[in-house]
This record gives C-alpha cells, sequence and structure tokens, in this order.
C-alpha cells in the first residue's frame, strides 16, 4: 500500500528511496499532480476567470503562426522567383533585345491608351502601363507584389509618413491598413460548438478576454472561447419565456445584461458567480417595455430607447431612471462618443439630434443628407466618424466634428452597396473599417475602408452562402475576428490576417 505525505513523497523506506531517486522523483511530482486536483474549481469557471484574467498567449501564437504561415509562402514563392531570375540563360535570342512595338488598337481597351498618338507602344512601356493599371485598381500594390525591403520597411513602421495617414489607435496594428482586398481566412462558426435553434439577435466579443457571445430568440445566452479552430463551449444558459432581442457585456466584462420583445423585465447575468438575477421594475420608467439600450462609456448605467422619442439614463446600481431626454419623432439609433460626453440619435424621419450627457442638452440638431427615414446609427472610436444608415439602404459616412458643430453637415461618401434597409453598423476598434448591413436580404454585408473610402471587393464571398440574414456585427477587441449572427442560428466567423491580435 502506498500513501502519500503532506509533502508529497511516499511512505516508502529511506533505504527504498536512496535506491531508485528517479522513480521515486517521478512518483512524487504524480502524487503532486493528484493532490492539486483536488483543488480545482468548476472546469466551466475555472476556464473563464482565465479567459478574463489572462491566459491569451496561446491565442497570440496561434494568430502569429497564421500570420507566419502566409508570409512563409509569400516567401518561398519570391525566393523561388529570384532562384530563376539569377539562373544564366539556355538560349539567347539577339531579336529578343529588339524594341518590339505592339499595336494598341486592336488588342486592349482605352484604359492602357493615353491619346491617340498611342497607337503603338513597346513591349517594356506596355508592361509598365499595365503594372500601373493593376495597382489603381486594387487600390495600391498587394502584398505579395511587393519587394522585400518594403515589406520590412512596411513591418517594422519605418515610413514616417504611415504614421501622419493612420485613422485610429496605433496598438492594433504597426502598418496601415490596405484598400481593394482585406486578407481573411473563414474559421468554424463562433457558436459551432452550440448553434441556436432559432435566429440569433446577438453576437459580441468580450472585451479584455478571448471569448465571444451569442444570444437569440431560442432564449438562451453562450458563451465561447475564440480561438480560430474548435471554439469551444464555455457557458450556457436558458432563459425560461425569455426570447433574447438583445445582450451586451457590461464595461467590465463581468456581467451581461439581457432584455426580451415584449417586457420591460431584464436580466443581469454574473458570469463569475454564473448568477442570474431578473429585474421586474424599473423605478422612474414609464415604459411598457425595454428592447433597445447601450451600456455608457462609464460603465456605471444604461441607457434606454423608449417610445416617443425618449431616452431614459438607468443606473445599474439602483435600477432606477434618473433622467430622460426626447427627441422629435421616433428613435431608430442612439451612439456615444469616444469619451461618452455626448451622444448621438437619430429618429426615423432623418433627423440626428445631438445631446450633452452632462447637461441633458441638445447641443446639435442636423438632417441626414438625402434620408428619408433613419434606421441605424454609429459612431467611431477614435472621434473622427459618424455613420447614418437609412431605409434606402444608403450609409452616409459625416465627419464628427462636422456634425458637432455644424447645422447641416455634408458627408464625406455616401456608401449605396446596400439595396435594402441599413439596419446595423459597427466600426473596428482601430477606426480604420465600417461593417454595414442589413438584415432584410442574404449575403447583405459589406466592409467599408475608412482611409480610402471604398468597400472592399472580396467580402462576402458569393459562390457559398454562408453569411444570410445578419442582425448584428463585431470586431474583437484588436480587430483580429470579425463576426456576425444571423438568421440561421449560426455566428460566422472571420479572421482578419492583417491585425496580429486578437
Amino acid at each position: 500500500f502506498l500513501f502519500v505525505l503532506a509533502d508529497g513523497s511516499s511512505g516508502r523506506s529511506p533505504s527504498t528511496r536512496a535506491s531508485d531517486p528517479a522513480g521515486e522523483e517521478r512518483r512524487r511530482q504524480k502524487n503532486v499532480k493528484r493532490l492539486a486536483v483536488l483543488g480545482e474549481k468548476d472546469s466551466s469557471v475555472k476556464l473563464l476567470e482565465e479567459l478574463v484574467f489572462g491566459a491569451e498567449d496561446e491565442l497570440l501564437e496561434r494568430l502569429v503562426e497564421d500570420e507566419e504561415e502566409s508570409d512563409k509562402l509569400l516567401l518561398e514563392d519570391r525566393d523561388e522567383e529570384s532562384d530563376h531570375a539569377a539562373r544564366e540563360a539556355a538560349w539567347v535570342d539577339d531579336d529578343d533585345e529588339l524594341e518590339e512595338e505592339v499595336d494598341m488598337k486592336h488588342r486592349y481597351g482605352g484604359d492602357l491608351v493615353r491619346g491617340e498618338a498611342e497607337s503603338t507602344m513597346s513591349k517594356q512601356k506596355l508592361q509598365q502601363r499595365m503594372r500601373e493599371h493593376f495597382q489603381r485598381t486594387m487600390g495600391g500594390t498587394p502584398s505579395w507584389a511587393q519587394s522585400s525591403e518594403k515589406k520590412t520597411k512596411k513591418r517594422t513602421g519605418r515610413n514616417d509618413d504611415d504614421l501622419l495617414r493612420r485613422t485610429g489607435n496605433f496598438v492594433a496594428s504597426s502598418d496601415t491598413l490596405p484598400s481593394g482586398i482585406l486578407r481573411m481566412k473563414k474559421c468554424l462558426p463562433a457558436n459551432s460548438a452550440r448553434p441556436s435553434d432559432d435566429r440569433l439577435t446577438t453576437v459580441q466579443f468580450h472585451p479584455s478576454a478571448q471569448v465571444v457571445m451569442t444570444a437569440g430568440l431560442d432564449r438562451s445566452i453562450s458563451l465561447f472561447q475564440v480561438d480560430g479552430k474548435t471554439n469551444p463551449k464555455i457557458q450556457s444558459i436558458h432563459l425560461e419565456r425569455f426570447p433574447v432581442h438583445r445582450a451586451q457585456f457590461s464595461r467590465d466584462g463581468e456581467t451581461v445584461i439581457a432584455t426580451s420583445l415584449k417586457n420591460k423585465m431584464f436580466y443581469l447575468y454574473d458570469m463569475m458567480e454564473g448568477r442570474v438575477t431578473p429585474v421586474h421594475s424599473i423605478r422612474g420608467l414609464n415604459e411598457a417595455r425595454v428592447k433597445e439600450f447601450s451600456v455608457c462609456p462609464d460603465g456605471g448605467a444604461l441607457l434606454l430607447s423608449g417610445t416617443s422619442g425618449y431616452l431614459h439614463l438607468l443606473t445599474l446600481k439602483t435600477k432606477e431612471v434618473v433622467r430622460s431626454m426626447k427627441i422629435n419623432g421616433d428613435l431608430s439609433g442612439v451612439a456615444f462618443s469616444h469619451d461618452g460626453s455626448k451622444v448621438f440619435a437619430n429618429s426615423e424621419e432623418g433627423e440626428v439630434f445631438v445631446w450633452d450627457m452632462r447637461s441633458s442638452r441638445c447641443v446639435n440638431r442636423f438632417t441626414d443628407d438625402g434620408c428619408v427615414r433613419g434606421t441605424s446609427i454609429a459612431a467611431s472610436l477614435n472621434g473622427q466618424y459618424l455613420a447614418c444608415g437609412s431605409h434606402s439602404g444608403v450609409v452616409n459616412l459625416y465627419s464628427q466634428e462636422a456634425c458637432l458643430n455644424s447645422a447641416n453637415p455634408k458627408p464625406l461618401r455616401a456608401v449605396k452597396n446596400l439595396l435594402t434597409p441599413a439596419t446595423s453598423l459597427t466600426f473596428n476598434p482601430s477606426s480604420e473599417i465600417l461593417a454595414i448591413a442589413s438584415r432584410a436580404e442574404d449575403e447583405a454585408v459589406r466592409l467599408v475602408h475608412l482611409r480610402s473610402l471604398t468597400v472592399f471587393s472580396n467580402f462576402p464571398v458569393t459562390k457559398k452562402k454562408i453569411v444570410y440574414r445578419a442582425g448584428c456585427l463585431d470586431f474583437s477587441p484588436h480587430s483580429g475576428f470579425f463576426s456576425l449572427a444571423n438568421n440561421k442560428g449560426h455566428a460566422p466567423l472571420f479572421r482578419l490576417l492583417h491585425y496580429r491580435d486578437f
């Protein structure tokens, strides 16, 4: 019989231990592990604590591996091309040295010809002209066509001009996001470990951990670890007779707030303790139901969207409304400025109101350009952009500064790629991408490159439907992943390869 002492050693005699020190050390380590198991917490709670309070090194290694694999393939291709170029030609033709002229009238379109005088063109000049045309079409030189010197310069951030041209913070990536083609990889759906039986209404990444939440009309809220491979489930709760219309993390990421469709009760879900608390009544709230809300940037309050244009500020500590604001018409969306001092609210009548949160005063008001009926609104985290969606599908992109100070701001760009109402708008954390979507049509999702104000041409992929009707969009904290909630109960997940962090 072998028993374990408090120090983890076995109860055999000293002479036995001395005769086999290697075997004794193996047994000691094995017994220490057995003792450690006795003090472990519930697996789901322990995993959630590790994800919220650390343990992201493994994910970061995977993200870097994805990038390194892509770079390795590009590097091998470039080295192979260099080897071919360095080899001595097996055959030399004297005619190759002649400057051959190419007839431009019949073989090529007008994009390569600049004037009637260029009826013929040398091969060398034609190649240069085709290269320039390709780069214009792609929105710049693609990464695989750049020289190694340029790639190194881009990765190490030695180009000082890039710092002046950036829009957004400088934490997520050291180089500027190129336009044209967005490098991405399709992953397993974020909720593949537990798909929803009904339409998903919410997908949101945790503000500080490698966790994503989904919720929907099947009355459930689920948390998953995001690894891009299997995305295992961490926790899942079921709310009886409570189809979830909207769910959102608190600012500290420890609580989930969830509202439903036809009543003003809402739930608070403490993830660390696994406790669900129903809030049946809200003092000072004269509304039949609560559906739409936003978590205030200070983290201690919610801004509830009511009927008849009312906005109600609810404190989470006392569960009461402390003040209300009202716009003309019915609300269609609200968005906070980056510092939380202002809130933008647009109405179904196509007007945008700017409220000061400290004084509860309307400080500006303007009409969304060309809008007959407003449907959504979003503000970028860097304080630079404001996006307003309309029933026609047009999304107007404004300067936030102009919206704060001008009575008639003009859009920087009107994005007209959606043909049905623009119901969802989301900026990525670095304010380089705007995601727009309509839940009225399949595959009606587009990603807008903000620096060039152009739409990425490679999303969504049209060969196979994976997006379907999207009702909610979100980016991970450092834009490494993008996900959406669709009407099929899935949350398609995409790895954005430009961003190295989660």
